[in-house]
Order: structure tokens, then C-alpha cells, then sequence
């Protein structure tokens, strides 16, 4: 067994995880100054947004989106230099499609939420009878505040149905939205987080809900990119190091045990010391990795050891859930938080059915479709991908029965899909793509910081005050870098008598900075 710690006087983190949140946790910890080790279970980096190879193409396992009131993440793109492998729009424009016909919802210059305005009263998916209710439904949501307690225990197909909202409108407006968003029906959804969505993408500044899409594959947009500007600040990334445990030292630090010593001597070793460690994984990944000091009992009915642990793992209490369930920074326990499953139908096509470079549906299975053709790097033909959110009744259905359903489905609304011919169709799934965002969530969400110093988590599914998407898991590796900078300061000015900084220079680095410790790092 050998140990691994760089032979340096900076505080040295462990990043446990090389998703959004982890990539973001390892930047801005590295730009503080710190000495940085991310270690990622899978070849690559970028987590849940990530790309493969079929034939000649370049797949995204699944289609991700982003607003431009997504700061974090937009930052985070800035950091990483591939603005400019995004497009996003200059106005919010969704055209949205009916079997037979088709609509356009597009802002205004106009100030939120007038901006809207006009798209709403000529949206021919709603009668007009059904337009004029929804503004009063529009301006309620407008008033509500998503720290609520209340809110988070409510459905918002509830909430729409006492103000005027039928199940037509419900399915055919605000589904486009909330759906999507929040991977879960749309009447089931949390009434809290919906209200989040709506009131900053659609009633806040007039352009918050541009969309943004990526014009090169995920793979190149987060993993390649971070892989290299890691390497650039000095941070060493290292794939296929899946971690087993992780022990919280008596001295202070944390001994990080790799789960396959054989798999890890070729990453330089199968045990990490590390000063502090970000959990930017699964919430059930991360339950197993949480430890407790060495030479503390363990107690009877405490979970089981975990692989190659030499210490017993950090009982509930010890991780902020009490006995009863309750945490004591207001999550419940983290299992309570479930998943929803995502799943997408690819087509190829032998020539172009569209010139749209996504859209929405209404009365079809389909949901939204995009055109995947140049970032794929097809060069003949058109590549579409149909992204179904809240998939549960898909999930399990064999892909030869979703490809009849959805190429028949994309003839019914793109008519020029008769006169070409299917060239592929496949399906991916992503059975756990996010936690099941239904009421009573936002309660079980845990924030970055833990009962135990120097260890912090990370993650789209860790309280944010946003949706599980990927500026919430920007969000949630800022917070995770955040809190561990104040652990680490207090720790390492006790155990060294100071603590080096660094200089302040990116996005992420002066979100950090805002509430800097005086003598502390920048």
C-alpha cells in the first residue's frame, strides 16, 4: 500500500467526482491556491454530460440546454474558454409544434414579464379564453418567494388548477417549461422549484431565457476542457480512480482509500492524504463515503464498513441526520431524494426534414427535438434527437418499439419526413438523471457544508436554491469550494501557524472572494 500527498506546504484537497460540480470544486480550489487532486471513477470527465462514439458520429449521451440567466454555469464556460462553442440565442424563440400546426413563442424587447406578452396572446396552442387566465396564474407566480417552507410541500399542478390552469393549459404552456427543467410531470412537480424556474427564466429580465445550446459535443465542451485547464493551473486529474473510503485522520486531514489498489498503482498510488475532500458524486455514492475520526466507537446499528476502510463510516448523526430522520441543517435523509429517469430517441435521416434548430412539441410523445447534425460531425443527411424528460413509462420500453413510435411521431410533425428514409435510430437512458424533484424535496437537500471539518459536498442534487440541472451543479461546486475555504483557513492557520494565498482572477475565484476571511486565502 503506498500514500500519496504532494510534497508542497499548500493545503492539498481531494475532488471526489469529475462532473460539473467536481470540475468546478477542483477549478476554483485550484486558483485559490490550493493543491488539487480530482479523482473520477469513469476514462473521462463531465459526469452526466458526456459524448461516445457510433460509427462515424459523436454522440451526447443526452441533450443538455442552458438560459442565459444561468451565471454560474455561463461563468463557468467563460473559465474554461468555450463561449464560443456554444449558441445562444439573441432573443428567446421556441417554436413549438402540434401535428398539423405549429406555434411561435418569442419575446419582445420589452421589460420582464411584458416581454412576454405579446408571445402569449398570439400562442394559438390555448384558445383565447385560455391565454387571458393565464396571466393572472402568471402574476401569482410572480408574488410567491421559493424559500417558503410551505411551498416545498405543494404540487404545481395544484397550485395552477385553483388559478384558472385546465389540463390543456397546463400541457400545452407551462409543460414546455417545467417539464424540462424539472424532470418530472408536470402536475407532480415541486411547487417551490417550479416557481424558481418560471419567475427567473420567464417573468425576470426581459432576456434570461434565451437559450443557450452547444455547438460541439459534451465530451470536447466540459471533459476535454476541463481536463486541460486543470492541468494548466497545476491540478492533477486522475480517471478510473474510483475512491472506497474516506477517513477523517485525529491530527486533522482525511486518508482517501482508492476501491481497486491494483486499477490505482498505475494513478501513483492507492491511498491519498489530502487536507480537505469534496464529495461531488451521487447522493448514495457520497452516504458511503462518509467517515468519522479514527478511534471513535462504533455504535450499534451504524451502516457497514466501507470497502478497505479502516475505520468505521460516520453514523448518521455524526453526518448531520438525526436519529429521527431530521438533519440538523434541515435535510432529511438523502435516499428520501429518489430519481427520474431521462431517456432520448436519435434519428438519422438520409436528408434534411427540418430547418429548425430545435423545437418543442404539444400533443405528441415527443417533447423537444434538436438538430444534432453539425455538432455529431454528420455530413450527410440530418441527425435529430428527441429528449424526454420525466421518462419513467419509456425507460424499460425495448428501443425497436420506441424507434416506431418516435420516427412516426417525427412524420407527424415535420412533413418532409416522408420523402426521406431512416438511415439510423437508437436510444440512450439515463436512469438516474437527476433526484425526483416532487414536493417535500427541497427539505431532504443537504447543503455543502458537513458535521466534519474539511469535508464538503457537491452536487446538482445538494441545496442550491436551483433546479438538478448543470447551473446548479456549477452552483454547487462554488458552494462546496466556498465552505471548504473557510474550513481550511481556520484548520491550517491552527495546525501551520499560516495559510498561503492566491491571487483572485477568474469567475469562480471572485465569487470565492466575495466573503473572504481577513489573513485568509483570496
Amino acid at each position: 500500500m503506498t500514500e500519496s500527498r504532494p510534497m508542497t506546504a499548500r493545503a492539498h484537497v481531494a475532488v471526489l467526482g469529475g462532473g460539473l460540480a467536481g470540475i468546478t470544486a477542483a477549478i476554483a480550489l485550484a486558483e485559490q491556491g490550493k493543491q488539487v487532486t480530482l479523482l473520477e471513477a469513469r476514462p473521462r470527465l463531465g459526469g452526466a454530460t458526456t459524448s461516445f462514439t457510433r460509427g462515424d458520429l459523436v454522440i451526447d449521451n443526452g441533450q443538455h440546454v442552458f438560459l442565459r440567466c444561468c451565471t454560474a454555469y455561463r461563468g463557468l464556460l467563460a473559465r474554461l474558454g468555450v463561449t464560443g462553442s456554444v449558441n445562444l440565442q439573441d432573443r428567446f424563440d421556441v417554436t413549438v409544434l402540434r401535428p398539423g400546426g405549429r406555434a411561435t413563442l418569442r419575446r419582445t424587447g420589452l421589460p420582464g414579464p411584458l416581454h412576454m406578452g405579446r408571445a402569449l396572446a398570439g400562442y394559438s396552442h390555448l384558445s383565447y379564453a385560455e391565454r387571458l387566465r393565464v396571466v393572472p396564474a402568471a402574476l401569482g407566480m410572480a408574488l410567491l418567494d421559493p424559500g417558503r417552507p410551505d411551498l416545498d410541500g405543494k404540487r404545481l399542478g395544484d397550485w395552477l388548477a385553483t388559478r384558472g390552469q385546465g389540463e390543456r393549459a397546463r400541457r400545452n404552456l407551462w409543460d414546455l417549461f417545467t417539464v424540462s427543467s424539472l424532470n418530472v410531470a408536470g402536475d407532480d412537480a415541486n411547487l417551490a422549484l417550479a416557481a424558481t424556474v418560471v419567475k427567473t427564466a420567464l417573468l425576470g429580465a426581459k432576456d434570461a431565457a434565451d437559450i443557450g445550446i452547444p455547438a460541439v459535443p459534451l465530451g470536447d465542451l466540459h471533459g476535454r476542457a476541463g481536463a486541460e485547464l486543470l492541468g494548466r493551473l497545476g491540478a492533477q486529474v486522475r480517471l478510473g480512480a474510483k475512491a472506497g473510503a474516506v477517513e477523517a485522520l485525529p491530527s486533522g486531514g482525511f486518508l482517501v482509500r482508492l476501491a481497486d489498489p491494483g486499477q490505482a498503482a498505475g494513478n501513483g498510488g492507492d491511498v491519498i492524504r489530502a487536507d480537505g475532500v469534496v464529495l461531488a458524486v451521487p447522493p448514495d455514492v457520497a452516504a458511503k463515503l462518509m467517515c468519522w475520526p479514527a478511534g471513535t466507537q462504533r455504535q450499534s446499528g451504524d451502516t457497514p464498513e466501507p470497502p478497505m476502510a479502516q475505520n468505521p463510516p460516520m453514523p448518521a448523526t455524526a453526518a448531520g441526520i438525526s436519529p429521527n430522520g431530521q438533519s440538523g441543517n434541515g435535510s432529511g435523509p438523502w435516499g428520501g431524494l429518489g430519481s427520474s429517469p431521462i431517456v432520448n430517441v436519435h434519428v438519422v435521416y438520409d436528408r434534411r426534414v427540418t430547418r429548425l434548430p430545435f423545437a418543442a412539441a404539444v400533443d405528441s410523445p415527443v417533447q423537444w427535438v434538436f438538430d444534432r447534425t453539425g455538432p455529431s460531425g454528420l455530413r450527410k443527411g440530418q441527425y435529430l434527437a428527441v429528449s424526454l424528460s420525466a421518462a419513467d413509462r419509456y425507460v424499460d420500453v425495448p428501443a425497436a418499439r420506441m424507434c416506431e413510435e418516435f420516427t412516426e411521431a417525427l412524420a407527424d410533425l415535420f412533413p418532409a419526413v416522408a420523402q426521406a428514409r431512416v438511415v439510423d435510430c437508437f436510444v440512450t437512458r439515463e436512469r438516474r438523471a437527476t433526484f425526483r424533484q416532487e414536493p417535500g424535496c427541497e427539505r431532504l437537500r443537504p447543503q455543502a457544508k458537513t458535521a466534519v471539518p474539511g469535508l464538503v459536498l457537491a452536487g446538482a442534487w445538494t441545496d442550491t436554491g436551483w433546479p438538478d440541472t448543470m447551473e446548479g451543479a456549477v452552483r454547487s461546486g462554488l458552494n462546496a469550494a466556498r465552505e471548504l475555504r473557510r474550513a481550511l483557513t481556520g484548520d491550517l492557520a491552527l495546525r501551520r501557524g499560516s495559510v498561503r494565498s492566491g491571487p483572485a482572477q477568474s469567475p469562480a475565484q471572485a465569487d470565492l472572494a466575495q466573503e473572504r476571511v481577513p489573513g485568509g486565502p483570496a
